[in-house]
């Protein structure tokens, strides 16, 4: 991945890390119910989900390159499309950053332990998308060794379980600043997503070098 990139490539783990989701979600209440010990249980269950996807989505976007080919590097195009869908689904959408209930696992499993957050990972689409399409249109364009693939998948578990910890610590503030200023925030983190979407595409244009 050229240096010019890595910038994007942060700038949109940071922004998919730390936007609400079913991981940061349901963060919130074992912190607020049971303590900090359980809410850190459940964080390293998720920390494993997010491990055990994050690895998967190597696998997957290996063998996926190796049968488009020379065409893989147009998944680029496919991310960075992607990329614009999040950005206009934040904006159409309002969201209601006390659903945590409707990203619960079923019932059986624990609040607060660390079987209860592997399994929202496991079940989480956003974290499962967020891996694929980071792979694929950030480091797949300009190599597809596995190493390098490998290497770039584990930097991605720095991510998503990294900004969950803020949600666990700082969990009553974050809510209350995506709910005082939801238009702002939504606005912002659409347009992040834009830019990189943008920055995605245009590395792969003969203008960019």
């Amino acid at each position: 991945m050229p240096l010019s990139v890595i910038p994007s490539f942060l700038y949109y783990c940071f922004i998919s890390g730390i936007t609400p989701g079913p991981a940061n979600l349901t963060s919130l209440a074992p912190s607020a119910r049971k303590g900090r010990k359980a809410a850190l249980s459940q964080w390293r269950g998720i920390l494993a989900g997010f491990s055990v996807v994050a690895v998967a989505s190597v696998f997957v976007v290996y063998f996926m390159g190796g049968a488009l080919g020379d065409k893989a590097v147009y998944l680029s195009v496919v991310g960075a499309l992607y990329l614009v869908f999040l950005g206009v689904k934040i904006l159409l959408d309002r969201k209601d950053t006390d659903g945590e209930k409707e990203n619960r696992p079923k019932r059986g499993v624990v609040e607060g332990t660390f079987l209860y957050g592997f399994l929202v990972q496991m079940t989480n689409v956003k974290i499962m998308l967020f891996c694929v399409s980071a792979l694929s249109g950030y480091v797949l364009p300009y190599s597809r060794d596995f190493l390098t693939l490998f290497l770039y998948g584990l930097s991605l578990i720095l991510s998503g379980p990294v900004c969950n910890l803020a949600w666990v610590f700082l969990g009553g503030t974050l809510t209350s600043f995506f709910r005082r200023h939801a238009l702002l925030a939504d606005i912002i983190m659409a347009l992040s997503l834009f830019i990189c979407a943008l920055t995605m595409v245009w590395q792969l244009t003969p203008w960019a070098d």
